[in-house]
């Protein structure tokens, strides 16, 4: 049995966090896991492993000499590539540059790109928890796939694309506060 606290003891605890330690150095880590709700910390250290070999990669294409046509190729081809992915904000053919992928290119900026996320931003949930429980209980497609992995990454193409899944009876509800259900809708849902 625990003896209760005392009065300032319980306010010295409300200073402390006992999840993250500055000595783990992973307290960005815990802050990143909780604010965008990745439920494995794999995804995490995977969307690292991802952030560091792009980094890596800009920094050989850097290392070319900037008038070599083939440098210019694959800067405008990389900084496109994660353009169309939703990674960084401009994309290459002279309006990005290659800095960017050292500055822009985070596990926060992977982690935006989540189904959950874009969902949240979308206005389809409030929370990105709530939008996590929606996806896992099969309550959303993407284009015409349904998906059940809150880890799914929306490229900028298919953000127009997410939707509610046809027989959900979120839709239905919606459909019915807006008045746009019909008597068909209703035979199929």
């Amino acid at each position: 049995m625990v003896r209760k606290l005392k009065h300032h003891e319980q306010r010295l605890l409300r200073k402390v966090d006992f999840t993250t330690y500055k000595s783990d150095n992973n307290h960005r880590d815990n802050a990143v896991i909780r604010r965008y709700a990745i439920q494995k910390p794999s995804d995490y250290q995977s969307y690292n492993r991802i952030c560091g070999s792009l980094r890596q990669l800009a920094h050989r294409i850097a290392a070319l000499d900037p008038s070599d046509p083939f440098r210019r190729k694959h800067e405008d081809l990389l900084l496109e590539t994660l353009f169309n992915a939703g990674i960084v904000g401009t994309g290459g053919g002279g309006r990005g540059k290659l800095s960017d992928v050292e500055h822009k290119v985070t596990v926060s900026a992977f982690a935006r790109r989540r189904l959950g996320v874009v969902m949240t931003r979308l206005r389809m949930a409030d929370t990105v928890q709530a939008a996590t429980k929606f996806i896992e209980q099969g309550h959303v497609r993407v284009g015409t796939e349904v998906v059940t992995d809150p880890a799914f990454l929306v490229t900028r193409n298919m953000e127009d694309f997410v939707t509610w899944v046809d027989s959900s009876k979120i839709k239905r509800n919606i459909m019915k506060y807006r008045d746009k259900l019909d008597d068909f809708d209703l035979a199929l849902l």
